[in-house]
């Protein structure tokens, strides 16, 4: 069988799914689509159970957290056909605070693990996954570590000594800090 081209692959995909796929970039030696969530599995499947590109190893599919953004949280899923030595990339994106996309269990089992540690982490839920909870935290979690709505750090804490990193100690004065509130 002949190898196809990444510009061939791309091709189908436009053709198939047309506006569904609002842009693709390239970054290092991957080609990355943004696409509609609506879309999501049927892109999958299709590079899965098409005999020519034979995309059949989901190498990864986890969430990101973009809090500026106008649709902050996104899906990450990338593709690689074993057969051919080519990947891609695929991002959709939605600005809901219970972020919900449809699994991609059906198309790809090993989906499973992955669309848990998204949910333990992320917070994003998959309709049709068989076993949606969580796997690395603590079931009475009520909150999701990976998201990006807390501070990176306690701006009170007086024990750091951070002018080795370029900040004045008056920074991270506990008592400047506190009477500034």
């Amino acid at each position: 069988m002949e190898k196809p081209t990444i510009e061939e692959i791309i091709n189908a995909l436009s053709e198939k799914f047309g506006s569904g796929i609002f842009e693709w970039n390239r970054e290092y030696d991957f080609h990355i689509a943004t696409v509609d969530k609506q879309i999501w599995v049927q892109i999958f499947r299709f590079l899965y159970e098409n005999e020519k590109f034979r995309f059949r190893y989901l190498t990864t599919l986890c969430g990101v957290h973009y809090p500026d953004a106008p649709q902050p949280f996104c899906l990450v899923g990338q593709v690689h056909s074993l057969e051919h030595n080519l990947r891609l990339r695929f991002k959709t994106f939605s600005n809901e605070h219970h972020v919900e996309f449809d699994s991609l269990t059906g198309v790809f089992p090993a989906a499973n693990w992955m669309e848990r540690e998204t949910y333990d982490f992320y917070g994003y839920r998959f309709h049709g996954h068989p076993d949606l909870k969580r796997i690395l935290n603590v079931d009475d979690m009520d909150y999701f570590p990976m998201r990006k709505e807390y501070p990176v750090e306690d701006r009170t804490r007086y024990d750091k000594d951070d002018t080795m990193f370029g900040r004045k100690r008056s920074d991270f004065d506990r008592k400047t800090l506190m009477e500034k509130k």
